[in-house]
């Protein structure tokens, strides 16, 4: 069924819709809300008529359990991906969800040895009836309607009522404190759980391992609240707020895992962080010191190589390529180094089993791909669960567009937690490595936060 695809008459950016819808029990929002060559729309997925989910039980199709691998159960329900492309939009119809890092490792075949933080499904892909897509370059607001849950003159004209009666969104003001927190590491038990792992990259299993830690948050603050101040203050191309019955995921991420545009295939890989500095000398060192670095250079290197592999899989012979010249790009808290890879997609693959092939990104797991994941399951204390998967949609004309769920809290079960981790090599300083995830978790600890107090030192009492 083809969608019906409306421009509505008056524009509102959707953050400010999403003020508004934020009660409803399952809804998406994919938020450029740093605007840039990386981030153009935001998209807000609403009345899900569809939802497919892998859990401990298997494949779910609106919770009843069904044969077959969950991305073929995906790769079915959106057809053969033929349909005509709305030159200016994204998608008008597919779907939209996650994938956990768990599911990326199960799929790899590789075990565990943690039991699961929460019941949430490892992987979720709803398919929504009403998309609203916003154009944020060109301040455009589009209504894409499927017709399953309403007709398409209804869905113009409720969306337009919507956008109609929606008043700008409240920006919420700087926070001078960071939430308190407890991690599954001491700062010494990290630094032994990295020697470990550099006792396995010397004996030549890895090249290079991400290792994390899981922080737990203690806050009072809502998890649309905490989404709210990460977009304000904390703005990243590819961020989300995701809601589904016992889950919020509240992401700010600056990485692309996986765009596929016409069968052009790009993925996005970070490797290297330095904190923004405090004055213009300071923020000048830093980066400079980033651009200087070889250790991440090198790491950054190794993971590009196997994104190369993994490419190669679904993509034309020869057409697998990168830029030589790695990039710094600058957000508000840090510097990232960053490489594109590309390539054309086989004409006999499509964008699921592209993702397939390269997820999870070697970004987040470290090379070769198994091994590290092994590695980390040895290593770390908890299961990633969606830190470090990836948010993002399958359109149903065969395009697709994935982040790398990092820089991300995570409220189920009642709990609130966040993941942080980076890249280890040989070269790697445990000190150092430490206070980076730290860093990393600095501005989402400062969104979960209540102003009680100048912002200082992270709570060492609880994490040393």
């Amino acid at each position: 069924m083809s969608a019906q695809v409306f421009k509505l008459r008056t524009f509102r950016p959707l953050a400010d819709i999403v003020e508004r819808v934020r009660g409803e029990e399952r809804f998406a929002f994919l938020d450029s809300s740093m605007p840039g060559a990386q981030g153009r729309y935001s998209i807000l997925g609403l009345f899900p008529y569809l939802v497919i989910e892998h859990g401990r039980g298997g494949c779910l199709v609106d919770g009843v359990a069904v044969e077959g691998d969950f991305l073929d159960v995906v790769k079915k329900r959106l057809g053969p991906c033929d349909g005509a492309r709305d030159p200016r939009l994204p998608l008008t119809g597919g779907a939209i969800g996650y994938l956990g890092y768990d599911f990326g490792r199960e799929s790899c075949g590789v075990p565990t040895r943690h039991d699961p933080v929460a019941a949430t499904p490892e992987a979720s892909m709803v398919f929504y009836d009403l998309l609203l897509i916003e154009d944020v370059r060109s301040r455009a607001l589009f209504c894409c309607c499927q017709g399953r849950t309403m007709t398409a003159a209804h869905a113009l004209t409720w969306a337009q009522d919507l956008v109609d009666s929606c008043p700008p969104a409240p920006h919420p003001a700087r926070r001078r404190s960071l939430a308190p927190c407890s991690s599954d590491f001491t700062r010494a038990g990290y630094g032994d759980a990295l020697a470990r792992l550099v006792d396995h990259l010397r004996a030549g299993d890895a090249y290079v391992v991400n290792m994390a830690q899981r922080l737990r948050l203690e806050t009072s603050e809502s998890p649309y609240a905490i989404y709210r101040y990460l977009r304000t203050h904390n703005p990243a191309p590819f961020s989300a707020y995701l809601r589904a019955p016992g889950l919020d995921v509240c992401c700010s991420s600056m990485e692309r895992f996986m765009e596929i545009r016409s069968g052009h295939v790009v993925t996005r890989p970070i490797k290297g962080t330095r904190p923004r500095g405090g004055t213009p000398d300071e923020d000048r060192a830093n980066r400079e010191e980033l651009a200087r670095s070889e250790k991440d250079h090198s790491e950054l290197l190794m993971v590009v190589d196997l994104e190369r592999n993994d490419l190669s899989i679904v993509c034309e012979p020869g057409s697998v390529g990168t830029d030589p010249d790695f990039a710094i790009e600058t957000y508000p808290s840090v510097f990232h180094l960053v490489a594109t890879v590309e390539g054309t997609l086989r004409k006999d693959r499509c964008a699921v089993d592209a993702v397939r092939a390269a997820f999870p990104t070697g970004s987040i797991t470290g090379a070769p791909k198994v091994r590290a994941m092994q590695i980390i399951d040895e290593l770390e204390r908890a299961p990633r669960g969606l830190y470090t998967g990836s948010i993002g949609y399958f359109s149903d004309t065969g395009d697709c567009d994935f982040n790398v769920v990092i820089r991300t809290i995570v409220r189920e079960g009642g709990e609130t937690s966040l993941g942080v981790g980076g890249g280890i090599t040989v070269e790697s300083d445990f000190d150092f490595e430490y206070d980076e995830t730290m860093q990393k978790a600095r501005a989402l600890r400062e969104a979960a936060s209540v102003d009680r107090g100048s912002v200082g030192e992270y709570n060492r009492g609880q994490n040393e």
